[in-house]
C-alpha cells in the first residue's frame, strides 16, 4: 500500500531521514515479531501494541 509513497523522491527521502533506521520497512522486517508471539517466548505478553516501524513512532 505505500509503495506508490516509497517510489515518490520527496516523500521517500523525508521517510529515511525522519525514521530513525534511515530506511522503509520490508515484509522481512516483520518475521522476527511474529515468530516471536508465535512461540512460548511470548505466552506472557498481552494487550500491547508492538510498533514495527524502525523508530519512527519515537521520534514523532
Amino acid at each position: 500500500m505505500t509503495q506508490p509513497l516509497s517510489q515518490d523522491p520527496t516523500f521517500s527521502g523525508w521517510v529515511q531521514n525522519r525514521t530513525p533506521a534511515g530506511r522503509w520497512g520490508t515484509p522481512d522486517d516483520l518475521v522476527g515479531v511474529a515468530v516471536w508471539l508465535s512461540s512460548s517466548a511470548s505466552t506472557f505478553v498481552n494487550g500491547q501494541t508492538i510498533y514495527i516501524d524502525g523508530g519512527l513512532t519515537s521520534v514523532v
